[in-house]
């Protein structure tokens, strides 16, 4: 039987808008293809062991818990997932998450909060929040439905630097900073995004995205069962819709 043993960073403090349905998605295609699904949850001050998990995942919070967890991530924890990710290991992080893996985020008051430096990029606050559904067009995968959606909430204003990709580009809404077009960010197998919603319930091509990225890495596995997605693309598709586009 398979396994996908998935380390959830910090439950308790950085789970907003839905985020903690993107670990239920990923748990509910392993077992209907019939794996199995450990979630780890590591709050402030557990270890993280790259060698007893297969995926990462960590979601979005506020200025004050990321204060927190830049505490907690500066003292090796952050070391230890950039380290993880460089040998492979696939990675999402959602919103305030996405910001503490950058190089920092610099709050509204000014306060400098460094990441960790695993994506290239950096943060700034804005004075408007970038508020609504989001659509975006993703070079993931060549074939197929290209598009993924999600709803965001965040003053950042996130600028990407030339070590790291855009997770695609906005068809619809805000994105990273409102100014140009790009949405997320990629490094090897790590993603990261503004999207919620929770982002991976509609969006499955993601979440299998992310489970190959773990099992070819764990077993060599080079490709996923088919699953029935009616219900995941019917979701997908009202979303689009309500932006006035086109399933695609």
């Amino acid at each position: 039987m398979l396994e996908l043993r998935i380390a959830h960073l910090y439950p308790r403090e950085l789970n907003l808008y839905g985020d903690r349905g993107n670990l239920l998605a990923l748990a509910d295609r392993v077992r209907r293809r019939g794996g199995r699904v450990t979630v780890v949850p590591l709050g402030p001050g557990d270890p993280f062991r790259p060698a007893e998990v297969d995926l990462v995942f960590i979601g979005g919070g506020q200025d004050r818990e990321q204060r927190w967890i830049a505490e907690d991530l500066a003292r090796g924890k952050g070391r230890e997932l950039v380290a993880a990710v460089r040998d492979g290991m696939p990675l999402l992080a959602v919103c305030g998450g996405y910001q503490l893996l950058g190089r920092y985020y610099r709050t509204a008051s000014g306060e400098k909060i460094p990441g960790v430096g695993l994506f290239d990029l950096w943060t700034e606050a804005g004075r408007r929040r970038l508020i609504g559904d989001v659509a975006v067009e993703s070079d993931l995968w060549e074939e197929g439905r290209r598009t993924l959606v999600g709803f965001e909430n965040h003053a950042g204003r996130t600028w990407l630097g030339p070590g790291v990709r855009p997770l695609g580009r906005v068809l619809r809404g805000h994105g990273n900073n409102d100014r140009d077009r790009s949405e997320g960010a990629r490094w090897l197998n790590a993603v990261g995004t503004y999207l919620h919603g929770a982002l991976l319930p509609r969006n499955p091509r993601l979440s299998d995205w992310l489970i190959l990225a773990a099992w070819r890495r764990k077993y060599g596995t080079e490709r996923l069962d088919p699953l029935d997605d009616r219900w995941e693309l019917t979701a997908h598709a009202a979303a689009l819709r309500r932006l006035g586009l086109a399933a695609s």
